[in-house]
């Protein structure tokens, strides 16, 4: 299989830089005048699926299908499938973290050949980054990618992720591991997180993939201040929207219309 960096890259230049969530709220859900239970989801999902067909890679948010037991589960595996088969990259947003065979069990759930496998996920390394590395292990033999939280928006992270280590800020030090990884084996498989919203976000020009960078939109993050974020090269941010495009549903066309617009608005980075 094409490793993941190389299937990112195509699928960015054929299909622009957004990656669209899919965040199944319960007041989204009610919004869209869907129950909120396991059908209200698989409808919300089944919508997006149409509406983003065209994009270059999707985020489905793990947590709002989890609320659903074993039939949300079924759900967001319905939905990567899906996705998939419409040519979409999937990203399972999971921010999973754990050490030895627990990391393991969770790589092989994420990144291996379960029914919930996506081409990349989420990752928090605040066990220590190679605390990672039965998940990085796994994506690299499944040419998967992982993206790593280093930098995010919520105010609560600023106190670990700014502190100092060596004269450098933790964030600083995720990153750089990421960069070692990505220099040692296939480039651009493992991305990192880096909130739109930050003042100091962490230097990821030498990263070698991609910055996913979630908080465009509602959060407060905006598309023209993007370029050159954390010194990212053209073609490597990612910017994230989900609440801002999702409040366009449940239309197809309008929620599709909200995306490109996003979409466009990021073009310029590609």
């Amino acid at each position: 299989m094409t490793g993941f960096g190389a299937r990112l890259t195509a699928a960015i230049t054929a299909r622009g830089p957004l990656c669209p969530g899919i965040d199944p709220h319960p007041e989204l859900l009610s919004a869209w005048g869907l129950a909120v239970d396991a059908d209200g989801l698989a409808r919300f999902c089944d919508i997006c699926v149409e509406a983003f067909a065209g994009f270059a890679i999707v985020k489905p948010q793990v947590a709002f299908f989890e609320a659903y037991g074993a039939a949300g589960y079924a759900v967001l595996e319905r939905t990567t499938r899906a996705l998939r088969d419409a040519g979409v990259l999937v990203l399972a947003d999971a921010k999973r973290g754990d050490i030895g065979s627990t990391m393991a069990a969770y790589a092989q759930a994420w990144a291996g050949h379960s029914p919930l496998a996506a081409d990349a996920v989420t990752a928090s390394p605040y066990l220590g980054f190679g605390s990672l590395q039965p998940l990085l292990d796994t994506a690299h033999d499944n040419g998967r990618g992982v993206f790593v939280l280093a930098a995010t928006s919520n105010p609560e992270g600023a106190d670990i992720q700014s502190a100092d280590i060596n004269g450098r800020t933790v964030a600083q030090s995720i990153v750089d591991a990421a960069a070692t990884v990505n220099r040692d084996r296939a480039a651009g498989a493992v991305g990192v997180v880096v909130g739109a919203t930050l003042a100091a976000p962490p230097d990821v020009s030498a990263l070698g993939g991609p910055v996913l960078v979630p908080g465009v939109g509602a959060q407060g993050g905006r598309p023209e201040a993007l370029g050159g974020l954390g010194g990212a090269q053209r073609g490597q941010l990612l910017p994230a929207v989900s609440r801002e495009v999702l409040r366009a549903g449940p239309d197809v066309a309008a929620l599709r219309a909200a995306a490109e617009r996003f979409r466009d608005a990021v073009a310029y980075l590609a």
